[in-house]
């Protein structure tokens, strides 16, 4: 079978095109051997069953790996602890069996007697108790330590019984030393323990109390560098025996994505099976608008929890229109749940947008918010054609026309307006320029209350604009030379400056700026 880019469901490396994670496995590995319980908390599709399988096989020869997925448990099965108990421990001796044949060691029989009894109960009721003494008993006569890998247990989030599980396994972390018992416990999701236990007891004094406070920090970090995509680029590049200079579309992948596994995974896959897309900075550009465009689930699980948490939907538009320093303090509700999700990330101390490709989706969500609600941001739809030409983007036609129209607007602006609205007017005015053929972000160290940097892309092309409020001439001045030094560090040749002033004293207008063989557009509003 040919082998492919895959962003459904597990990948396999005989099938697919996969990052080499083998480092990661042997940080997971020395987790395991320490004894350790921990949690692999990430974010929606970023590979955690994937690791979790490989893990299994790389695990296999040193330990018992019992290995259980909570999307097959049906919300039935969690109605009290006996019928729990019931199902877990069919699971456990069908993964047990399973194991145990692909990695060629016979079990005890009595190391199975306890499990057999639970499974096949119909009067008898054995509940949590009697789970955790048959689990004993597996450990106490397996040939090797004993690890258990729960996937997916936010299937089992609004369920006090799998708490009361979560408290038993607690118990015998806490008595391993007088009882055989589990080597590890591994469980992988998006919600941490803390949350769970949040969704079902939301009163104060519960919130923060967990019954799972023995897991060791899991500091794996799971995205992938731009040598990681290297290597799996290099392995496609030989298979198909193509040109690609993989050094540059690994960085670029990565600028973009900032290592997320389904984005690195889903721009390759586009490039590969698009036949109008290159392995080349255009066609990456292309599938990286694609990705924006959407739709795709990644997309839609971050429109539903940005608009169900108001918290998180003020910080982030906070940041992303006002320019608005936030630190990243984990017991912040929107911090939390924005990192929990993997929208934001802690970068020297404050919260940052995860990546582009998400950042450019927030705005493009929060634009559309804007637009739905304020008869002004509906009148700034311009018509798109004038500003394609030969099929390339007119950016001079574009500050010129975003002049006239700001000019024209009826009620005066002030300084308190344009410091929150002012790129939001902007954005809105550019998006529908570009939408469908290119795309635009932000760049983070630039975004600040008073100044912002927009690189937008556009068929390959890049066009870098700096947005400003006017703070005399000095403060422009040096504006004017950092504008001329992200031109250096883009190669580009003309770039532009939009200055919102509220000087009496300064014209409006546009003009140029000449620097050598570089050139700004200055345009005052």
């Amino acid at each position: 079978m040919e082998k492919r880019f895959n962003i459904t469901g597990c990948c396999y490396p005989d099938k697919h095109y996969m990052v080499d994670i083998s480092e990661k496995l042997i940080e997971i590995k020395r987790l395991v051997d320490k004894g350790e319980y921990f949690i692999i908390n990430k974010a929606r599709q970023y590979g955690k069953t994937t690791t979790l399988k490989m893990l299994r096989t790389y695990l296999g020869s040193s330990y018992v790996i019992l290995s259980l997925d909570f999307q097959s448990i049906g919300a039935g099965d969690f109605q009290d602890e006996y019928r729990f108990s019931k199902v877990l421990a069919e699971m456990l001796l069908q993964t047990v069996r399973f194991h145990g044949k692909m990695s060629g060691y016979q079990m005890e029989a009595s190391a199975l007697d306890g499990l057999q009894r639970i499974a096949l109960q119909e009067n008898e009721k054995v509940g949590l108790r009697g789970l955790l003494m048959a689990l004993n008993q597996l450990c106490e006569n397996t040939p090797k330590p004993v690890v258990l890998m729960v996937d997916e247990v936010d299937s089992a989030s609004n369920n006090q019984v799998f708490l009361d599980f979560l408290g038993i396994l607690r118990n015998a972390y806490m008595n391993r030393e007088e009882v055989a018992s589990l080597q590890s416990v591994i469980l992988a999701g998006v919600y941490d323990i803390k949350n769970l236990k949040h969704r079902i007891r939301s009163d104060e004094q519960h919130k923060y109390n967990s019954p799972w406070n023995i897991a060791a920090d899991f500091k794996v970090d799971m995205s992938f560098r731009i040598q990681d995509i290297r290597g799996m680029l290099e392995n496609y590049k030989t298979d198909k025996c193509i040109e690609m200079d993989v050094q540059k579309c690994a960085e670029l992948i990565h600028a973009y994505t900032s290592g997320y596994p389904y984005l690195v995974s889903y721009i390759c896959k586009l490039v590969d099976e698009e036949q109008q897309l290159t392995w080349d900075k255009e066609g990456i550009l292309k599938a990286v608008n694609i990705v924006v465009k959407g739709p795709n689930t990644l997309y839609d699980d971050m429109i539903k929890h940005v608009t169900e948490y108001r918290e998180l939907y003020d910080m982030l538009s906070n940041i992303l229109f006002g320019g608005e320093y936030y630190p990243y303090q984990v017991y912040d509700l929107a911090v939390d749940i924005g990192s929990m999700f993997g929208f934001i990330i802690d970068r020297n101390g404050e919260v940052a947008i995860a990546n582009r490709i998400f950042e450019t989706q927030l705005y493009n969500f929060f634009l559309a918010v804007e637009r739905k609600e304020n008869n002004k941001a509906g009148d700034a739809l311009p018509d798109r054609n004038q500003f394609i030409k030969s099929g390339k983007l007119d950016m001079d036609m574009v500050m010129q026309k975003f002049f006239e129209y700001y000019e024209s607007l009826s009620e005066p602006e002030d300084e308190a307006f344009v410091e929150k609205c002012g790129r939001k007017l902007f954005l809105l005015y550019l998006r529908p320029i570009i939408n469908g053929t290119g795309n635009y972000y932000i760049e983070d160290q630039s975004r600040t209350k008073y100044r912002t940097d927009v690189v937008v892309d556009y068929k390959g092309e890049q066009y870098i604009i700096e947005l400003k409020i006017w703070r005399g001439e000095e403060y422009n001045r040096r504006g004017e030379e950092q504008l001329f030094s992200y031109l250096d560090a883009y190669g580009q040749k003309r770039g532009y400056l939009l200055s919102f002033c509220f000087q009496s004293n300064k014209a409006r207008g546009m003009n140029e700026i000449k620097c050598g063989d570089k050139t700004i557009l200055e345009v005052v509003v």
